[in-house]
């Protein structure tokens, strides 16, 4: 079946089945609009879907996507800001209560920038240049690596995943109505890492420095 009539059947079956079921819900928030709580800046990767890891319902999660999950500086140029105006959306209109930063193994862009220094990247690739907002923590990581601490190329992998996300949730403090809202205790950030082989999830202690397993 070409993939294009896959989705059109799938449609057919959440017309007959979920919309049925939860129609009330989904008109709710057609004709009272969405009121978040929670924030979520996931991968684009098609095995992290974030409202079926965490089991939720339309409405309930307002979802940011992009290569690697990375939240870059705030900064104020003439290019287009895609995640940095989602971001501000999320937090000044909807004023959502959290914001996660939910990265996951096996990602490829976090392979991509492991295994190819940023410099050697073509200056015309979107993801090299997007990605290169990573360069230090990857010279960190390989550092690691140098002195015997990471021997495996999946050590490295995740070690820079995990490390992605506590660079982000350092960027989402430069963004101004960010950082005033979470001195003000109206806002809490969050860095969380899943496991694509066993669906374990593992949350950014305190310290930043290392992610301990959810139970």
């Amino acid at each position: 079946m070409p993939a294009a009539d896959k989705l059109i059947a799938g449609y057919q079956r959440f017309r007959k089945g979920y919309y049925h079921k939860h129609k009330e819900l989904l008109l709710n928030l057609a004709q009272e609009g969405q009121s978040p709580k929670i924030a979520i800046v996931s991968c684009c990767d098609s095995r992290v879907e974030p409202s079926v890891i965490l089991d939720t319902q339309p409405g309930d999660l307002f979802v940011i996507r992009n290569v690697a999950n990375l939240v870059p500086p705030c900064e104020h140029s003439d290019h287009f800001h895609g995640t940095s105006s989602a971001l501000e959306f999320a937090v000044t209109q909807l004023e959502v209560e959290s914001i996660i930063v939910l990265g996951h193994t096996h990602c490829g862009g976090i392979k991509a920038l492991m295994d190819n220094p940023p410099t050697a990247a073509s200056s015309d690739s979107f993801i090299a240049t997007w990605m290169s907002q990573l360069k230090a923590v990857r010279e960190n990581v390989l550092a690691e690596a140098k002195a015997g601490k990471l021997p495996s190329d999946e050590q490295r992998y995740r070690a820079c995943e995990q490390a992605g996300i506590a660079h982000s949730i350092a960027n989402l403090m430069s963004f101004p109505w960010i950082a005033s809202r979470v001195k003000a205790g109206k806002l809490k950030l969050h860095g969380w890492h899943y496991d694509l082989d066993n669906a374990e999830l593992f949350a950014q202690e305190a310290s930043g420095e290392t992610f301990k397993k959810v139970s």
